[in-house]
This record gives structure tokens, sequence and C-alpha cells, in this order.
């Protein structure tokens, strides 16, 4: 089977990614899987270890410490990225993904971050003598962590979101029986991080308080998604860019690394403050479940 630029696109990509990878990454990594899967015989898990021994490589440049050698380990980063996301992009593709080879991505992503963080924060300490990038360091090796242990327990909070809406619709219709819409049960792993939308009878909308205080968001989700982008601006893959392929190009790891940092830390509080708000709606929602059965059963026993 030949495939295509098409069928890469519409099999592999993702309903809405970050920024970086749909301007920087997908438009070469796209082209690079044409020629991948048509022409060779490169496996995903391959292409996983190319990746990080790339990283690896990265790293190396890093603790150079030089302006020329940061250039370059930006560039073997970056290099690294896309790679990173071609393994993925072709066990969609193919079918051939394992569950050794989701473990072994994951696992070698925080490895690069580790190596590459260690090295360009230790070559610049050892190059200057301020202790600001030991500092930095440790403070870009939490942020990254922070960030992948809250996106999993944000994904567990809206999943049991999902799921009181689910049972309480269960419990409220006669007998408990009622079929449920099929939106209602999917879990769309693609779907916009940031927005809850489950179907009942009708739309309940679990970002209408967020809505309301911010009218000009609408708009500005809506142009993003057209464009594939995620509402959340600065996460994890962001972050990274910043530090190991910004901060070095322009030699100001410093401040590139300060202000990512900011930026990050201010959408997680984001996230959080919309995840508020957010139970608050589910609580009206529930509510509004509730009060049709519990009318019913004052009525039922008041005959």
């Amino acid at each position: 089977m030949t495939f295509t630029l098409h069928d890469v696109r519409s099999r592999t990509y993702k309903a809405r990614d970050a920024w970086w990878t749909v301007f920087l990454v997908d438009p070469l990594a796209g082209r690079l899987v044409v020629t991948t899967a048509n022409r060779t015989s490169i496996t995903p898990n391959q292409i996983t270890w190319g990746a990080f021994v790339l990283g690896l490589g990265s790293a190396w440049c890093f603790l150079q410490a030089e302006w020329s050698w940061l250039v370059a380990g930006a560039a073997i980063y970056h290099v690294s990225f896309v790679l990173d996301c071609m393994d993925g992009k072709i066990a969609r593709l193919k079918g051939t993904g394992t569950i050794l080879g989701g473990w072994l991505d994951y696992v070698f992503d925080r490895i690069r971050v580790l190596a590459c963080t260690a090295a360009l924060m230790w070559g610049q300490y050892r190059a200057t003598g301020q202790e600001i990038y030991l500092l930095l360091g440790i403070a870009v090796v939490f942020l990254d962590m922070l960030r992948y242990v809250d996106a999993l327990q944000i994904a567990k909070v809206r999943r049991q979101m999902r799921r009181t809406l689910r049972n309480t619709y269960e419990q409220s219709v006669s007998g408990g029986a009622a079929a449920l819409p099929a939106s209602l049960l999917c879990e769309d792993l693609d779907a916009d991080p940031d927005e809850i939308r489950v179907r009942l009878t009708q739309t309940v909308d679990l970002q209408q308080e967020f809505r309301s205080r911010f009218s000009w968001y609408p708009g500005m989700r809506e142009w993003l998604r057209e464009h594939r982008i995620r509402t959340h601006l600065v996460s994890g893959i962001e972050f990274q860019m910043a530090v190991f392929i910004v901060g070095p190009l322009l030699g100001a790891v410093v401040p590139v690394t300060i202000g990512a940092a900011a930026l990050l830390l201010l959408f997680e509080a984001l996230i959080m403050y919309k995840l508020l708000l957010s139970s608050r709606d589910l609580n009206r929602a529930l509510a509004a479940i509730r009060s049709p059965a519990e009318a019913s059963s004052s009525r039922t026993a008041a005959g």
C-alpha cells in the first residue's frame, strides 16, 4: 500500500496540538513519514531509539557551552523532536503501535529532558561560574515533571466528570436503563483538553461560567481550533523548545528559561481556574438532571 501526505494528515495528525508542533514540526514530519513509510521498513521503535540517541547528542553539544555548540545542540534537539513525532505517526498510519513503544517513547522523552537540562545548565555554570544556572536546572526538571503529572491528573478529573454526568443521568431515568448517546460514552483523546462537552438530551457545557467571564475567549478558541492549535498555548512542549532551542540560539538561556517558566506556570494556573469554574458548572448540571427525577419521585410518593 502506498501512503500519501493526505493519508498522513487525516490519519495521524491530532485534531488539536501544540502550536510549535503544528507550525514547526508537522510540516516536516508529515513529509518524512510519507517517505519513510513508503520506501523503508523502519519501525516506530527504531525511530524512537534514533530520537533518543539524537537527544543525547544534543546534550553533549550543550555541555560544550560555547555558542556555536549551543546552536548545534538546539538544531539536533529539534531534529530529535521531529523524529519523536514521526514514530507515533508511522505507528498510527500502519497500525503497528505497541505498548512497549508507548512506554519507550514516554521514558526516553523524560530522559532526554533530564540529560539536556543537566548538560545545558552545567555547561553554562562551568563556563560562567554563575550559580543561577544550577537553580534553573532544578527548576526546569521540576516544571517538566509538574506539567506531565498535572496533565495526567487533569485528564483523570475530566474523565471523572464525564462518569459522574453519565451515572447521574442513568439514575435519573426510569429504571436507569435508558440508552445513552454515544458522544457521552466516547473518550476522545484528541479533544480540546481545556473543554468538556457531554451530550445528554442537550449539550452540557462545563465551561459556561468561564465563557461568561471572558467573552473574548470563544472567538480566540475557534480561531485556534481552525488551525489545529490547543488553547493551552504554553505547555510542556513549548517550554522545552524555549529552554533547549530558543534560549541557546539567542545566547540568552537565563532570560528565556525564566520567561518560559513564568508563562508555563501562568497557563497551569489558568487551567486550574477553569477547572474550578467547571466544577461549579458540573454541580449546576447535576442539579438540573436530578430535579425532574426528584420531582417525579415526589409525585409518585404522594400518589
